[in-house]
């Protein structure tokens, strides 16, 4: 089976929730772990080696301020040493994330995390997932926030997160999980 590991920072409880539900749904087609950033944004040796050793790698984090938070920054500027050495190169790739607005520039976070996988040599998933953009629909609908280059959810910003993100966004997640797992398992059978 491939291994997807998911490494992701949350702020709130949100995005985490958000987490689960892609390795829910990786889980249904490979090996998938979570790896939560802590709040110093330095991840664990043990952490790397799961990474390093990963046939896809997920990355997750909240939109703050038009991107992703300094926590995932700091992650990914340690991933540098594997960029020197190619060491990500042609592994699957995707990427979540959550934010309180409709909007709320999710799209410059999921950018973010392509050009940090494109940089690296990995190959980018898109979520694959037509916008819920008719009168009937709403936040139990998947894809209600009409993302395309990964999943998106929206999290009110009153809501704690036993409440958020809704319905339609963690179904989003699980089968954008499952999307990215079946790409790894593809992946891994070319590459045997």
């Amino acid at each position: 089976m491939a291994t997807i590991e998911i490494i992701y920072f949350s702020g709130y409880g949100h995005t985490a929730k958000q987490a689960e539900a892609v390795l829910e749904g990786a889980q249904r087609a490979g090996d998938a772990r979570l790896w939560a950033i802590p709040e110093d944004g330095v991840i664990s040796d043990e952490a790397w080696a799961a990474l390093d050793a990963a046939d896809a790698i997920v990355f997750g984090g909240p939109t703050y301020m038009g991107g992703a938070p300094w926590q995932f920054k700091r992650f990914a500027d340690e991933s540098s040493k594997r960029w020197f050495t190619r060491d990500w190169a042609d592994k699957i790739s995707g990427g979540f994330t959550n934010s309180a607005s409709a909007v709320g520039d999710k799209g410059e976070t999921l950018n973010y995390f392509r050009v940090l996988a494109g940089q690296h040599g990995m190959i980018w998933v898109s979520l694959n997932q037509a916008p819920a953009n008719a009168l009937a629909n709403g936040p139990q609908d998947r894809n209600w926030a009409g993302g395309s280059a990964g999943a998106m959810a929206i999290s009110p910003a009153d809501a704690p997160a036993e409440e958020a993100p809704r319905a339609g966004d963690l179904e989003s997640a699980r089968d954008y999980g499952e999307r990215l797992a079946r790409f790894a398992q593809a992946r891994q059978r070319l590459a045997a």
